[in-house]
């Protein structure tokens, strides 16, 4: 595995596991409601990465970009659907979005070099 995805997925993971163990009652709700958002719904499961995927660009969130990478990858979302995902959120977010345009375009061809 990337180094990249491999170092984000493991902070993720054990970070998530102490937030959890603390065992406060609206965090834990948070997640599983995070959780089961984006679930097979009305909305297939890709449209809604595709969907988290620009509303956390606009929001500038690395770490949620992350994710919705890494899941939309998963579930076979192809890069030329991904780029035009971001080229969305970059209209729609503006110029600042672009240096996170570059770490998603950097974080995903990580995933394609995992086979």
């Amino acid at each position: 595995m990337s180094d990249l995805v491999k170092e984000f997925n493991d902070y993720r993971a054990k970070m998530n596991e102490k937030l959890l163990a603390d065992n406060n009652k609206v965090i834990k709700r948070i997640f599983n409601l995070d959780t089961n958002a984006y679930t097979e719904g009305a909305l297939d499961v890709k449209t809604k990465e595709l969907l988290g995927l620009v509303a956390s660009a606009v929001l500038r969130c690395d770490d949620c970009i992350k994710y919705h990478l890494e899941t939309a990858y998963k579930n076979g979302i192809t890069r030329e659907e991904m780029m035009e995902a971001m080229s969305i959120a970059t209209l729609v977010g503006g110029t600042i979005v672009i240096p996170h345009l570059r770490r998603a375009y950097e974080f995903w061809e990580a995933l394609e070099q995992i086979k």
